[in-house]
């Protein structure tokens, strides 16, 4: 592999911003590789305005299922966490399929064909490592259905395999990963993909929340020939040629520093707990205080208490306990109600768990090429 560039000291890379939510995984894609956020896409429109709050000069392209990728601005990292609904161990696991909410990974490998980014990264949950997927069948297979419904984790091996130890039967129909399905689209689209689980408690979070992490390179300077297998039910996106020899965007948009946008990582080292902190927190004390150090402020009260509905998450713990800045999501003036909060906290990405695992994946496609 070449050398992986990361920064340019004099520009810094630019960021297109998929599935955007509040700009969780944006935050650590800036930060790890000095890159400005240029564009994004997000249907939901109370979390899109808390995204333009904080990128004021990013414009949102909206659908991504109607975007042109033509007339789009190139880009040096796309970023993106597709749908988890039907990947999700705790919805249906339809999977990563054509006409699921995940099913929209399509689209997003769609963008990667079209604007030849140098880097891709994707966030999703555990069960992208579990649910089912489709990939294109070939000419003339008509078992892909059969396949996608039959497949359990005992069915997911190659069948039908010759007996010629030459030939490995690799029928591109057998029952596949949803990670399998989007790793082997990266392959396709001639990126070297690594990936990694990572539970939030590991870089000090007071919660477990697990989150599986794709860093994706680009391998060739020129793929306008190489273009990903078609899946059923979306149109082929064609030869073109890559967009690099466009206008830069205008200059670097205001923003408020880095360290005040992600704080540093921290660690799992011991912390003192003082009385007063174990008598309100219990059990919880050292969790809770190890974070409040890492985060760099204070956890606010946990719930709300309501004659009608009893005790419910307070939006503003939740966004501590996602490592935020206070009001990144809860303040007044972006207008959303304590269930649109509590909903796009909960679909958004934890910053500092995203920029440890990119760091290290980075260092282990840099180790690979050396």
């Amino acid at each position: 592999m070449a050398d992986l560039p990361l920064v340019s000291p004099a520009t810094p890379l630019r960021v297109g911003s998929l599935f955007s939510g509040y700009g969780g995984l944006d935050l650590a894609v800036e930060e790890v590789f000095n890159a400005r956020t240029i564009w994004f896409s997000e249907i939901n429109e109370p979390v899109a305005r808390v995204f333009s709050h904080h990128w004021p000069d990013a414009p949102n392209l909206g659908d991504i299922t109607t975007i042109d990728w033509d007339t789009v601005p190139p880009v040096d990292i796309l970023c993106g966490g597709f749908p988890c609904q039907d990947v999700s161990t705790v919805g249906k696991m339809a999977g990563l399929a054509p006409g699921t909410r995940s099913g929209l990974w399509g689209h997003m490998a769609a963008a990667i064909d079209a604007l030849q980014p140098e880097w891709v990264v994707i966030e999703n949950v555990r069960g992208l490592l579990s649910a089912p997927a489709i990939r294109a069948n070939l000419e003339g297979d008509d078992n892909e259905q059969r396949n996608f419904r039959d497949a359990t984790p005992d069915s997911a091996t190659p069948r039908g395999v010759e007996p010629d130890p030459w030939h490995l039967g690799e029928a591109a129909t057998r029952p596949l990963r949803a990670a399998g399905a989007v790793l082997g689209d990266l392959a396709d689209l001639r990126f070297d993909a690594r990936w990694l689980g990572l539970p939030a408690s590991d870089i000090g979070a007071p919660h477990p929340r697990y989150r599986v992490f794709i860093l994706a390179h680009r391998t060739l300077p020129d793929t306008t020939r190489v273009g990903r297998l078609t899946r059923r039910g979306e149109s082929a996106t064609g030869e073109g040629t890559p967009g690099h020899d466009r206008a830069e965007s205008s200059d670097h948009r205001p923003r408020p520093p880095r360290t005040e946008r992600v704080p540093y990582r921290g660690t799992r080292e011991p912390v003192v707990v003082d009385r007063a902190t174990l008598r309100r927190w219990g059990r919880y004390a050292e969790a809770v205080t190890r974070w409040e150090q890492i985060a760099g402020r204070v956890a606010p009260s946990p719930a709300h208490l309501s004659d009608d509905t009893g005790p419910r998450p307070a939006p503003a713990f939740v966004e501590w306990l996602m490592g935020l800045p206070s009001g990144w999501v809860t303040d007044a003036q972006h207008g959303l109600t304590a269930n649109q909060q509590l909903a796009a906290l909960g679909n958004g990405v934890l910053p500092r768990q995203a920029s440890a695992a990119i760091t290290a994946l980075i260092v282990s496609l840099v180790h690979e090429s050396t």
